[in-house]
């Protein structure tokens, strides 16, 4: 039989980085992904482990790059990373990285941003992905798990109908969704930590000041807007799940509800996704 292909690595590596730059001190807190291809394919076909690599030595080898860049974004960070793979071991020939951030905002002290306290933002996670080989590196960074919603200015109407369909029209209700969002880069930027704050503010401007017709439409509008934004992006893939908030029936008790009480679920869900480019 063949072996039609091979990767294997090393999941949920933990690691926080701490640059300290006097008294004001930089955290960043990534779970790491690394996934190798290469000269593997006797450790499979012929039990010979001669050239593989431990999973622990992957382990090893993040957090070696993470003393060696302790002050880097986690794009550079990550690139290093893999860099670091292709030029240890030969048999090597591309590197796969996933990066998810656990996001620590400064602790607010009498309105002031403390130099080295924090608290954890549990409004999703930063997400970035490097794909890795002697010729070319590769890198998207995202969002993944970002929850927004807003109360009004969103609707649902003129959709086909047919025999099937039961949902009545509406142009007003609750628009929220927990979103995953991937940027790719074509040019990389001065900053990449400013350069993706402006990505989302321009996405959560379109969505917080918009009438949306539909999150097909928020999702097309919110990423024109971020490639606008931002000129060293070359598209970004938006996937969205509905959260719905129902409509409760409150007529058996004699009472009106004009959108103010609602029944909150997620199952089952619309899908909504595309691709935005240049």
């Amino acid at each position: 039989m063949a072996l039609i292909r091979n990767t294997y690595g090393k999941g949920r590596v933990r690691v926080m980085r701490v640059h300290r730059n006097g008294a004001r001190h930089e955290v960043r807190e990534l779970t790491v992904r690394v996934m190798l291809t290469g000269d593997f394919g006797r450790v499979y076909t012929d039990a010979d482990n001669a050239l593989a690599l431990c999973t622990d030595t992957m382990k090893n080898v993040v957090n070696v790059v993470a003393r060696e860049n302790l002050s880097a974004d986690t794009e550079p960070f990550c690139a290093a990373l893999a860099r670091k793979f292709l030029d240890k071991y030969p048999q090597v020939h591309a590197v796969g990285i996933e990066a998810l951030e656990t996001k620590w905002n400064r602790l607010p002290v009498d309105g002031v941003p403390h130099d080295h306290s924090f608290v954890l933002d549990g409004n999703g996670k930063n997400r970035v992905e490097i794909d890795s080989t002697r010729q070319a590196t590769s890198i998207a960074s995202g969002v993944t798990g970002f929850t927004v919603m807003k109360s009004t200015r969103s609707g649902w109407d003129r959709y086909l109908k047919d025999e099937y369909t039961t949902l009545p029209e509406t142009r007003d209700r609750i628009c929220a969704t927990s979103m995953d969002a991937t940027w790719r880069w074509r040019a990389a930027p001065a900053d990449y930590t400013a350069a993706n704050a402006r990505v989302l503010d321009a996405m959560l401007k379109v969505f917080a000041t918009t009438y949306s017709a539909s999150v097909q439409d928020s999702l097309y509008r919110m990423g024109s807007a971020a490639i606008a934004a931002v000129p060293e992006l070359q598209d970004i893939t938006l996937a969205c799940p509905n959260k719905h908030y129902l409509l409760i029936n409150l007529a058996p008790f004699n009472m009106d509800n004009d959108n103010q009480v609602f029944l909150p679920t997620d199952e089952p869900h619309g899908q909504i996704e595309c691709v935005v480019g240049r």
